[in-house]
């Protein structure tokens, strides 16, 4: 079976072929400024020498068009025509309550991705119109739509209840929901095989940092909390969003700067995190060279990020009652070696023990680098949320 996995933004389109027999890809590529006069098509055929196209996309229906034209071309496609894509397997941003696990694409789905696009307003949208245009390009192929709050269902009610009224949660549901759910279950799972040890015995924390980051307490398999809330805007200290701060901060900025609902979101979201704290940058690489240059905000910056980072995994630490198993993913994770070093030099007291010689190695594959005395293990761990959608499409189609 070959599977086309999408990840639909709103003006972008991230797409990989995969074949299922052996999970090869096949190709990947990416559609960025859909929507504009001078869109670019960034193909890259496994094998094949990459290509880049600058055209007119103005709508996501063009852009799966041209990324049908690119699979199937006679010099840098992987297929005879496009009767080869077996299903179509999208990422959604948010699940609610409604979606514990992925699902097959029917009326029933997609209306209740519709409601709730109030829950992602950004994100949801995007992905309904790669639905769309997927179903309008290829008639009949069947779909899944996968979930990055599906793995977090298993919250207990402790973890995702908020300490307000009830009847927020009643009416609108009001609740913590977590994200990167894909990640978190697929660096868990590999982490187990890894180790060589059945998940349902390990206690995990997870820690999936990028621009966006998130922290889940994996026991036994199974998520029980997670740092993202009702939206990615709780938890961690971020490239551009606070994370975690006194909500009465809000209402009073918002009555001393005379700021709308829309305008104190877009700080919190958009201008906070190490950008506001360095004045400079929301990139980590920038933050760490302006720390070895000697620059105060960006140390300030660092420092800021890496101790709330730490405070999360001491408090995952306490939620399971011990941690087996640290894992680091995602772009800052899997390749910031100074981030992962300072965590790990202030978690002695759990047990931690770091190799900086293992830290300092530089590798696509899961890595320990913690050393054999560690009483907890340290592994490095590339995500792979495409293939985790990949694989639950090809079940869940399998099953029909």
């Amino acid at each position: 079976m070959k599977v086309l996995v999408i990840n639909s933004g709103s003006s972008s389109l991230k797409y990989q072929l995969y074949d299922m027999t052996t999970e090869a890809v096949l190709a990947k590529g990416l559609v960025e400024r859909i929507g504009m006069d001078s869109s670019i098509l960034t193909h890259k055929p496994t094998g094949k020498e990459s290509v880049t196209e600058v055209s007119e996309i103005l709508e996501h229906n063009m852009a799966i068009r041209k990324v049908l034209d690119k699979l199937t071309d006679k010099v840098c496609g992987v297929l005879e025509s496009i009767e080869e894509i077996d299903a179509i397997g999208h990422r959604v941003v948010h699940g609610g309550e409604t979606f514990k696990q992925s699902a097959l694409v029917d009326g029933d789905a997609k209306h209740e991705i519709r409601k709730l696009i109030d829950l992602a307003p950004l994100h949801n949208p995007a992905a309904m119109m790669g639905i769309n245009a997927s179903e309008a390009n290829m008639p009949g192929v069947p779909q899944v739509v996968v979930f990055d709050t599906a793995f977090h269902q298993t919250m207990p009610e402790k973890s995702y209840l908020y300490p307000i009224p009830r009847v927020l949660y009643n009416k609108y549901k009001v609740r913590r929901y977590g994200a990167h759910g894909t990640s978190h279950a697929y660096v868990s799972e590999k982490a187990a095989e890894y180790l060589g040890k059945p998940i349902e015995s390990l206690k995990i924390i997870t820690c999936h940092i990028g621009n966006g980051a998130s922290l889940t307490a994996v026991d036994g398999g199974i998520s029980v909390d997670t740092s993202m809330g009702m939206t990615p805007l709780e938890g961690l200290m971020m490239g551009t969003r606070s994370g975690d701060l006194d909500p009465a901060i809000v209402p009073f900025v918002m009555n001393k700067e005379d700021l709308t609902v829309n305008e104190v979101n877009s700080m919190l979201n958009k201008h906070s995190g190490l950008l506001a704290i360095s004045g400079t940058s929301s990139d980590m690489r920038d933050i760490t060279d302006g720390m070895q240059a000697g620059e105060p905000n960006a140390t300030l910056a660092f420092e800021m990020y890496e101790y709330r980072l730490r405070k999360y995994v001491g408090a995952y630490a306490a939620a399971m009652n011990g941690v087996d198993v640290i894992v680091f993913t995602a772009g800052i994770g899997e390749n910031s070696i100074i981030v992962r070093e300072k965590v790990c030099e202030n978690l002695t007291y759990l047990g931690v023990e770091l190799d900086k010689s293992l830290n300092a190695i530089r590798s696509d594959d899961p890595r320990r680098i913690s050393t054999e005395n560690s009483k907890v293990e340290v592994l490095v761990i590339p995500t792979n949320e495409e293939l985790m959608i990949a694989r639950d499409t090809f079940r869940i189609v399998s099953e029909q």
